[in-house]
């Protein structure tokens, strides 16, 4: 069966995108720790991370950092924060979280999101996505 993740890759529930290409894709969390919370997924759906192919990390990864650079000016923070949990969707995502102390990390902060919001956080994020010059900013 497909992971939420999978349904909302291929269209069947809507999603708040600011990164696709061929390997990944990036949308924003309906539960947010903080406001940019931000979802990078392989298209692959690989449970757990440690079983993806190692490109495909790379690739990840990769994708991750430009997103935080999109994420440092879109919502300043003093880092951006780099997770890979994974215990409620069995499709491996690695989160990002713009933040100032280690506590904004705390999954205890999640709320449920507004689509509005969600939609204004990722206009945001994929118009810095696409100054910086990435066209995969969808």
């Amino acid at each position: 069966m497909a992971s939420v993740f999978s349904k909302i890759i291929a269209g069947d529930i809507p999603g708040h995108f600011v990164w696709k290409d061929d390997k990944a894709v990036a949308f924003m969390t309906i539960q947010p720790i903080r406001e940019g919370h931000v979802l990078v997924i392989p298209r692959e759906e690989v449970d757990q991370w440690d079983d993806l192919a190692p490109e495909l990390v790379s690739h990840l990864f990769l994708v991750s950092q430009k997103i935080s650079r999109a994420l440092k000016e879109a919502y300043p923070a003093r880092r951006v924060g780099l997770m890979v949990a994974g215990l409620e969707v069995p499709h491996t995502h690695i989160h990002l979280v713009p933040m100032d102390s280690m506590a904004d990390l705390s999954f205890e902060h999640a709320r449920q999101a507004e689509g509005e919001a969600l939609a204004e956080a990722a206009r945001r994020i994929r118009a810095v996505l696409t100054a910086q010059g990435h066209q995969e900013a969808s």
